[in-house]
Protein backbone atom coordinates (compact mmCIF):
# COMPACT_ATOMS: atom_id res chain seq x y z
CA UNK A 1 0.00 0.00 0.00
CA UNK A 2 1.60 3.29 -1.12
CA UNK A 3 1.51 6.29 1.14
CA UNK A 4 0.99 9.25 -1.18
CA UNK A 5 1.50 12.66 0.39
CA UNK A 6 -1.72 14.43 1.26
CA UNK A 7 -2.60 17.13 -1.26
CA UNK A 8 -2.53 20.67 0.08
CA UNK A 9 -5.75 22.67 -0.12
CA UNK A 10 -5.77 26.27 -1.29
CA UNK A 11 -7.14 29.16 0.73
CA UNK A 12 -8.10 32.51 -0.81
CA UNK A 13 -7.29 35.41 1.50
CA UNK A 14 -8.73 38.78 0.48
CA UNK A 15 -7.49 42.09 1.85
CA UNK A 16 -9.54 45.26 1.39
CA UNK A 17 -8.64 48.90 2.04
CA UNK A 18 -8.87 48.85 5.83
CA UNK A 19 -5.81 49.78 7.85
CA UNK A 20 -7.41 48.79 11.15
CA UNK A 21 -5.91 45.49 12.39
CA UNK A 22 -4.04 45.12 9.09
CA UNK A 23 -0.57 44.55 10.56
CA UNK A 24 -1.95 42.18 13.22
CA UNK A 25 -3.82 40.23 10.55
CA UNK A 26 -0.71 39.87 8.40
CA UNK A 27 1.28 38.66 11.43
CA UNK A 28 -1.43 36.10 12.29
CA UNK A 29 -1.51 34.86 8.69
CA UNK A 30 2.28 34.48 8.59
CA UNK A 31 2.12 32.30 11.72
CA UNK A 32 -0.81 30.31 10.32
CA UNK A 33 1.10 29.74 7.09
CA UNK A 34 3.98 28.25 9.11
CA UNK A 35 1.64 26.11 11.23
CA UNK A 36 -0.27 24.72 8.25
CA UNK A 37 2.57 24.54 5.72
CA UNK A 38 1.87 20.82 5.19
CA UNK A 39 -1.89 21.31 4.70
CA UNK A 40 -2.63 24.67 3.11
CA UNK A 41 -1.49 27.06 0.43
CA UNK A 42 -2.58 30.62 1.18
CA UNK A 43 -3.04 32.81 -1.88
CA UNK A 44 -3.60 36.54 -1.39
CA UNK A 45 -6.01 38.75 -3.33
CA UNK A 46 -5.83 42.51 -2.84
CA UNK A 47 -8.55 44.97 -3.71
CA UNK A 48 -7.25 48.12 -5.41
CA UNK A 49 -7.74 50.00 -2.14
CA UNK A 50 -6.12 47.12 -0.25
CA UNK A 51 -2.94 47.48 -2.30
CA UNK A 52 -2.92 51.22 -1.66
CA UNK A 53 -3.36 50.80 2.10
CA UNK A 54 -0.67 48.09 2.27
CA UNK A 55 1.79 50.52 0.68
CA UNK A 56 0.68 53.32 3.00
CA UNK A 57 1.26 51.11 6.05
CA UNK A 58 4.57 49.90 4.53
CA UNK A 59 3.66 46.21 4.77
CA UNK A 60 3.31 45.48 1.04
CA UNK A 61 6.84 44.06 0.71
CA UNK A 62 6.42 41.99 3.90
CA UNK A 63 3.30 40.39 2.44
CA UNK A 64 5.02 39.58 -0.87
CA UNK A 65 8.04 38.08 0.92
CA UNK A 66 5.94 35.70 3.01
CA UNK A 67 3.25 34.70 0.50
CA UNK A 68 4.09 33.29 -2.91
CA UNK A 69 0.91 34.30 -4.71
CA UNK A 70 -0.30 37.89 -4.35
CA UNK A 71 -2.76 39.22 -6.93
CA UNK A 72 -4.16 42.74 -7.26
CA UNK A 73 -7.69 43.52 -8.44
CA UNK A 74 -8.01 44.65 -12.05
CA UNK A 75 -11.80 44.47 -12.04
CA UNK A 76 -14.61 42.37 -10.52
CA UNK A 77 -13.58 39.32 -12.57
CA UNK A 78 -9.83 39.75 -12.87
CA UNK A 79 -8.03 37.91 -11.51
CA UNK A 80 -10.67 35.20 -11.92
CA UNK A 81 -11.11 34.45 -8.22
CA UNK A 82 -14.89 34.03 -8.35
CA UNK A 83 -14.63 31.30 -11.00
CA UNK A 84 -11.88 29.52 -9.08
CA UNK A 85 -14.05 29.53 -5.95
CA UNK A 86 -17.06 28.19 -7.84
CA UNK A 87 -14.98 25.38 -9.33
CA UNK A 88 -13.94 24.28 -5.84
CA UNK A 89 -10.29 25.23 -6.16
CA UNK A 90 -10.31 26.87 -2.70
CA UNK A 91 -11.41 25.36 0.61
CA UNK A 92 -12.74 28.73 1.76
CA UNK A 93 -12.57 32.48 1.25
CA UNK A 94 -11.26 34.69 4.06
CA UNK A 95 -11.63 38.47 3.80
CA UNK A 96 -9.62 40.11 6.56
CA UNK A 97 -9.73 42.94 7.21
CA UNK A 98 -12.92 43.90 5.39
CA UNK A 99 -13.99 47.52 5.00
CA UNK A 100 -17.52 48.64 5.75
CA UNK A 101 -17.93 49.18 1.99
CA UNK A 102 -17.10 45.54 1.18
CA UNK A 103 -19.29 44.30 4.04
CA UNK A 104 -22.24 46.39 2.84
CA UNK A 105 -21.87 45.14 -0.73
CA UNK A 106 -21.78 41.49 0.29
CA UNK A 107 -24.69 41.98 2.72
CA UNK A 108 -26.96 43.15 -0.11
CA UNK A 109 -25.47 41.03 -2.91
CA UNK A 110 -23.58 43.71 -4.84
CA UNK A 111 -20.75 41.98 -6.72
CA UNK A 112 -18.98 44.87 -8.47
CA UNK A 113 -15.48 44.49 -7.00
CA UNK A 114 -13.07 41.56 -6.91
CA UNK A 115 -13.75 40.59 -3.29
CA UNK A 116 -17.48 41.32 -3.15
CA UNK A 117 -17.92 39.32 -6.36
CA UNK A 118 -15.77 36.49 -4.99
CA UNK A 119 -17.84 36.33 -1.78
CA UNK A 120 -21.20 36.39 -3.55
CA UNK A 121 -20.12 33.73 -6.07
CA UNK A 122 -18.51 31.56 -3.37
CA UNK A 123 -21.77 31.57 -1.41
CA UNK A 124 -23.69 30.50 -4.51
CA UNK A 125 -21.32 27.52 -4.79
CA UNK A 126 -21.59 26.59 -1.06
CA UNK A 127 -17.98 27.65 -0.35
CA UNK A 128 -17.57 28.96 3.22
CA UNK A 129 -16.81 32.67 3.54
CA UNK A 130 -15.13 34.13 6.63
CA UNK A 131 -15.16 37.91 7.07
CA UNK A 132 -13.35 40.04 9.65
CA UNK A 133 -15.03 43.47 9.40
CA UNK A 134 -13.11 46.55 10.45
CA UNK A 135 -16.39 48.02 11.73
CA UNK A 136 -17.51 45.12 13.92
CA UNK A 137 -19.92 46.84 16.32
CA UNK A 138 -21.03 50.39 16.90
CA UNK A 139 -19.14 52.61 19.29
CA UNK A 140 -15.78 54.30 19.54
CA UNK A 141 -12.65 52.33 18.65
CA UNK A 142 -8.99 53.15 18.72
CA UNK A 143 -6.76 52.32 15.77
CA UNK A 144 -3.15 52.98 14.81
CA UNK A 145 -2.11 55.09 11.85
CA UNK A 146 0.96 54.15 9.76
CA UNK A 147 2.92 56.72 11.81
CA UNK A 148 2.06 54.79 14.98
CA UNK A 149 -0.18 57.58 16.24
CA UNK A 150 -3.48 56.52 17.77
CA UNK A 151 -6.71 57.65 16.16
CA UNK A 152 -10.27 57.39 17.51
CA UNK A 153 -13.04 56.35 15.11
CA UNK A 154 -16.77 56.06 15.56
CA UNK A 155 -18.31 52.91 14.12
CA UNK A 156 -21.75 53.81 12.81
CA UNK A 157 -24.87 51.80 13.64
CA UNK A 158 -25.51 51.36 9.90
CA UNK A 159 -22.13 49.67 9.39
CA UNK A 160 -22.65 47.41 12.41
CA UNK A 161 -26.12 46.54 11.06
CA UNK A 162 -24.50 45.28 7.85
CA UNK A 163 -22.20 43.04 9.89
CA UNK A 164 -25.23 41.64 11.72
CA UNK A 165 -26.95 41.09 8.36
CA UNK A 166 -23.93 39.12 7.12
CA UNK A 167 -23.92 37.03 10.29
CA UNK A 168 -27.39 35.70 9.42
CA UNK A 169 -26.36 34.52 5.95
CA UNK A 170 -25.78 30.82 5.27
CA UNK A 171 -22.08 29.84 4.96
CA UNK A 172 -20.86 33.24 6.25
CA UNK A 173 -18.94 33.45 9.51
CA UNK A 174 -17.96 36.74 11.11
CA UNK A 175 -14.61 37.07 12.87
CA UNK A 176 -14.04 39.80 15.43
CA UNK A 177 -10.24 39.90 15.60
CA UNK A 178 -7.16 38.42 13.88
CA UNK A 179 -6.79 35.74 16.58
CA UNK A 180 -10.15 34.30 15.48
CA UNK A 181 -8.59 33.28 12.16
CA UNK A 182 -6.75 30.45 13.94
CA UNK A 183 -10.08 28.80 14.75
CA UNK A 184 -11.04 28.88 11.06
CA UNK A 185 -7.91 26.93 10.12
CA UNK A 186 -8.41 24.54 13.05
CA UNK A 187 -11.95 23.85 11.80
CA UNK A 188 -10.74 23.03 8.29
CA UNK A 189 -7.34 21.42 9.00
CA UNK A 190 -7.29 20.38 12.66
CA UNK A 191 -5.49 21.85 15.63
CA UNK A 192 -1.78 22.66 15.46
CA UNK A 193 0.42 23.42 18.44
CA UNK A 194 2.33 26.73 18.35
Amino acid sequence: MSMEPKKKRKIAWGITGSGDKLSETIEAMKKIKELYVDNAIIEVYLSKAGEQVLKHYRVNDDLKVHFDRVWVEVNANSPFLSGQLQMGRYAFLLIAPATSNTVAKIAVGIADSLLSNAAVQALKAFVPVYIMPSDYKEGIISTRLPSGREMKLQIRKEDADNVRRLATMANVSILEKPEDIYTVFEKHFGSKKN
